[in-house]
């Protein structure tokens, strides 16, 4: 069952368990400079607005009524990151584990392969929730990922049109698969019983050609590898929605609403004095694929043709770093707020 609640995407397989179920939203955040440095993690400042493609039929072409899912908006060049169950995850929060495929234009956001219906674990193609608190962007090392900026399809920026040549899909795809009851249950037992996770879970739709998303600056983050093993996950009662990203103006015309702000600059964001965000982990990190560690960013894809798609893409120098681990503080930047 696949529901909107409250600006999340909620996943929840009752007929697996009655605690089988997760959340998912969509941050906020800074674009960080996509300069081949490699940032720390920008903090979220608030979700971003989520809505049922169904309520809008009349406004909408078939084909994305056809694909069902959900609305979101972004500004070009605007960056986001997801957060499962609330970024609290695994050994730290507890909860009920999922297997999550992320793919953007139908291309994996981990291995850069086009979308399967199913788990593959050579090479890993998904996350382990809550083991993985949150994604920023494609990954492209060890420990290292590509941030996810919003950019027009057919301009040939987004990893979609990079690997297959096509603008044809954009958005986001995700794919929920829960743990098998027997083995969460093995699990409750082996640790003392698992804490309860948000209850709720998420699946997303997928857009038209209109916005997709592409690599942008480095940042330090680890892809975890799954510690369960592949039979772990119940790939009977896997789900998958779309998420379709409108800009502003589709978003506006579509729904009557006006979009979010756009957020500050990192260089602005810097300046306050705000935090960025380093999270330790001691479990194993996945490593890159050749296919994604060959993709340009933004940036890089400009020069090649002589555009300049990202404005206020100064470096900046990041000394204010909050260290997150088992009892972290939220990764969030409500102070900006104190910036205007």
């Amino acid at each position: 069952m696949i529901t909107l609640n409250a600006g999340r995407l909620t996943f929840g397989f009752p007929e697996v368990h009655e605690k089988a179920t997760c959340s998912i939203s969509f941050q906020r955040t800074l674009r960080i400079p996509d300069d081949d440095r490699s940032y720390p993690l920008p903090p979220g400042l608030g979700d971003f607005p989520l809505r049922h493609i169904d309520d809008y039929e009349d406004r909408l072409p078939d084909e994305w009524l056809r694909r069902g899912g959900v609305l979101l908006p972004m500004y070009q060049a605007e960056a986001l990151w997801i957060s499962f169950g609330g970024g609290f995850g695994g050994r730290f929060g507890g909860g009920y584990p999922f297997a999550l495929k992320i793919a953007t234009g139908k291309i994996c956001a981990v291995t850069g392969d086009s979308w399967t219906e199913s788990l593959n674990r050579d090479p890993q193609d998904y996350l382990v929730v809550p083991d993985q608190p949150w994604l920023d962007g494609y990954c492209v090392g060890k420990g290292e990922v590509r941030q996810f900026v919003a950019m027009p399809l057919g301009d040939g920026y987004s990893v979609e049109e990079q690997l297959t040549g096509a603008a044809e899909h954009g958005g986001l795809q995700i794919m929920a698969c829960p743990m098998k009851r027997e083995r969460y249950e093995q699990l409750q037992k082996s640790r003392g019983g698992l804490g309860s996770f948000a209850d709720e879970m998420v699946v997303c739709c997928s857009p038209p050609p209109s916005m997709g998303l592409a690599p942008g600056g480095r940042m330090k983050q680890e892809i975890y590898d799954d510690e369960y093993g592949l039979d772990a996950w119940d790939q009977r009662h896997a789900s998958r929605c779309f998420v379709s990203i409108v800009n502003s103006r589709q978003w506006h015309a579509t729904t009557g609403e006006h979009p979010p702000t756009q957020p500050p600059t990192a260089a602005q964001y810097t300046a306050a004095g705000l935090p960025w965000f380093d999270f330790y982990s001691e479990l194993e990190a996945v490593g890159a694929t050749e296919t994604l560690k060959g993709v340009s960013s933004v940036a890089a894809m400009g020069e090649k043709k002589g555009d300049s798609p990202l404005p206020e893409n100064d470096s900046v120098a990041v000394d204010n770093i909050v260290e997150l681990g088992a009892k972290r503080p939220a990764r969030t930047g409500s102070q900006v707020r104190e910036m205007s």
